[in-house]
């Protein structure tokens, strides 16, 4: 099958929030092809004793992103091209030029995981299934995560902000709540910490084999989770079969853009005292989720950060 490639120039320092409009746009995967040096981190999680040295940076970001050549690709791109112009009101994106190819059939599902190896989120390790635990960490609480066509390997900040919150939240029995759950990593790492059962919602059919075939690797007892697909902000049918103030905790790791008429929703879901973590918020619209909490009536109790990447976790009043 050949694929239709879009090219989008724009500047490195600012990717991340470009990356998160293509998202909103309706593109659905990004490649990146920059010059940035890998930071101290990135080193050790590569497990290379030494890594050459590569180009400089040169300040730009080259963002790729694939329509099957049968996709009607006029739509995705007229989206693309006017929530671009939007940002460009507030951001420098740099050229924000979008170039055109074709390119052949890649083994998409596999080709990334030469770049994921095992790291750490403070304690946590997160280990990919084709990856052995070593002796001196098997002691420590390992979340295996094999993502396939879902989000969530726990590398992204987001990720990790929620991660850290569950952490510090989760008690023994609790019910959970994992609104947009992907790879259902952040369910797995809150059964891990303690909680008692979970719940997750997506948008993708991928994230039920994903999430079970994460849950059987982590050896979770069946029947602690369930997956469920819909749209929980306006599809009354999943927020009856979801439930109401059934969950002790909810997480949102998804987009600033889709928080803020989940917010006011997700509430009904929550018992009295129940907690709300969530992420997928740039720091530039921090603020507005923030509001949203508010005008939903909650508590704000923290806002964390983590590069450019926000998390906000409130309470529901008891």
């Amino acid at each position: 099958m050949r694929w239709n490639k879009f090219t989008l120039k724009t500047r490195s320092e600012v990717e991340d929030i470009v990356i998160s409009t293509l998202a909103e746009a309706g593109v659905e995967g990004v490649e990146i092809e920059d010059k940035v040096p890998l930071t101290e981190q990135d080193k050790q999680q590569m497990f290379v004793d030494i890594l050459p040295d590569g180009p400089a940076d040169d300040g730009i970001a080259y963002l790729n992103f694939y329509l099957d050549e049968k996709e009607d690709k006029e739509e995705l791109l007229a989206n693309v091209k006017d929530a671009l112009e939007e940002l460009r009101m507030f951001v420098d994106i740099g050229e924000g030029t979008i170039t055109e190819s074709q390119t052949e059939d890649k083994d998409w599902i596999n080709n990334w995981k030469q770049y994921f190896h095992q790291f750490y989120v403070d304690d946590i390790l997160i280990i990919p299934s084709w990856e052995e635990v070593k002796p001196e960490d098997k002691n420590k609480m390992i979340i295996h995560i094999d993502p396939g066509t879902a989000f969530g390997t726990g590398m992204h900040e987001t990720t990790q902000l929620c991660m850290r919150q569950l952490k510090k939240y989760v008690k023994d029995g609790m019910e959970i709540l994992d609104v947009g759950t992907g790879s259902g990593i952040l369910s797995i790492a809150a059964l891990k910490l303690g909680a008692g059962h979970a719940v997750g919602t997506d948008l993708d059919p991928c994230a039920i084999s994903a999430t079970r075939e994460n849950l059987e690797a982590n050896q979770i007892p069946e029947g602690s989770m369930d997956v469920m697909i819909g749209n929980i902000i306006d599809d009354k049918a999943v927020q009856d079969q979801v439930g109401y103030e059934k969950y002790d905790i909810v997480t949102a790791n998804i987009l600033a853009d889709v928080l803020i008429p989940l917010t006011p929703v997700i509430c009904h879901q929550m018992k009295p005292g129940a907690l709300y973590i969530t992420s997928g918020i740039l720091d530039v619209k921090e603020d507005v989720v923030v509001k949203a909490v508010k005008d939903a009536g909650l508590e704000v109790l923290e806002v964390t950060h983590q590069g450019e990447w926000v998390s906000v976790t409130a309470r529901k009043q008891a």
